[in-house]
C-alpha cells in the first residue's frame, strides 16, 4: 500500500492531467454520455437518504466483531477484532463513490450484478435499489461482516440479494458456474496483483458486449497499479476509464479503436 504522501502526490498528478470532469474535450460519444448522464448527475435519487441513514447508524455502532481478513496485507485466515463503526469508517465506500455505483446501475440497468467485497453492504444496497429487478450476488470473506450486511439489507427490505460467504478463491468458481452472463461486476477485495488478474480472467467468459467491470482502489498500491495496467491492455477490453480511486472497463467491440480515458471526478 502506498503511503498517504505517495497517494497525495499521485492524486495531484492525476488531477492536473485528467480530462475535464464535465465532458469538455472528450470526443468519444459513449464516454461523453457516461460523463454527462452518470458521472456528474447531481440529482438526489430516492435511495440516497435511505442508505445514508444506515451508514450514519453504523458509524455510531461500537459493537466489536471477529473479522476474518483474506485481503492484501493480511495473513490468510487471520482473525482480528474490529468495531462496526471502524469498518464503516475505513472499509465501506464513501458516499461519493457508492452513489456513483448507484447511478451506473440506474442508467445501464444491468440484469445480473456481481460484487466481490460486500463489507457492511452499503454499495450492495445502493446497487440493489438502483435496479430492484436485477439479480444481485454479493460475496464477502468474513462471516461476521456478512452477517452485519444481512441485517442492513433486512432493514431496507432488500430480500432478493444473494449473499455468498468465504474466500473469493473458493467461492468465485461456484458463483460463476451458476450464472450465464454478468452485466456489471464491482471488485472491491483482495487488492493484490495476482488475485485481481485471476478474478478478472475468471470473469471474462461470463461477460458480454455491454458488460461493465468496476475495480476499486486501482492506485492503492504498486501491485494494484500493475494489475490495472495489465487489465487495460487485455485484448477483450475496448475502453477504460480511470477515475483514480475507481477504474471501469468496457467490452463493446463496436468501439472503433481501443481507448483509455483518465477523467477528473
Amino acid at each position: 500500500m502506498f503511503s498517504t504522501w505517495q497517494l497525495l502526490k499521485k492524486y495531484s498528478s492525476y488531477y492536473v492531467s485528467a480530462l475535464n470532469g464535465k465532458g469538455h474535450g472528450i470526443h468519444s460519444p459513449f464516454v461523453y454520455d457516461f460523463v454527462r448522464r452518470v458521472l456528474i448527475d447531481k440529482r438526489n435519487f430516492y435511495a440516497y437518504n435511505q442508505v445514508e441513514a444506515i451508514r450514519r447508524r453504523l458509524l455510531h455502532d461500537n459493537t466489536l466483531i471477529e473479522v476474518e481478513d483474506f485481503g492484501a496485507g493480511s495473513t490468510i485466515n487471520k482473525t482480528n477484532q474490529r468495531s462496526i463503526a471502524s469498518i464503516a469508517r475505513h472499509s465501506a465506500k464513501s458516499k461519493k463513490w457508492a452513489r456513483l455505483l448507484f447511478r451506473i446501475v440506474n442508467y445501464y440497468q444491468p440484469n445480473t450484478i456481481l460484487e466481490l467485497g460486500t463489507s457492511l453492504g452499503i454499495t450492495t444496497a445502493y446497487m440493489a435499489l438502483a435496479n430492484p429487478k436485477a439479480r444481485l450476488i454479493t460475496a464477502e470473506g468474513s462471516a461476521a461482516i456478512a452477517d452485519q450486511a444481512k441485517r442492513n439489507f433486512q432493514s431496507l427490505q432488500l430480500s432478493s440479494i444473494q449473499q455468498v460467504v468465504g474466500n473469493f478463491d473458493d467461492t468465485l468458481p461456484d458463483i460463476l458456474n451458476a450464472v450465464s452472463s454478468l452485466d456489471l461486476v464491482f471488485i472491491d477485495g483482495n487488492h493484490r496483483y495476482e488475485p485481481t488478474l485471476r478474478y478478472f480472467n475468471q470473469l471474462l467468459p461470463h461477460l458480454n458486449a455491454t458488460s461493465v467491470v468496476v475495480f476499486d482502489d486501482i492506485h492503492w498500491s504498486q501491485e494494484m497499479e500493475q494489475a490495472w495496467a495489465a487489465i487495460k491492455e487485455h485484448p477483450a477490453v475496448q475502453l477504460s476509464v480511470d477515475l483514480f480511486f475507481v477504474g471501469l472497463v468496457f467490452f463493446n467491440d463496436q468501439f472503433k479503436i481501443k481507448q483509455d480515458f483518465t477523467i477528473r471526478f
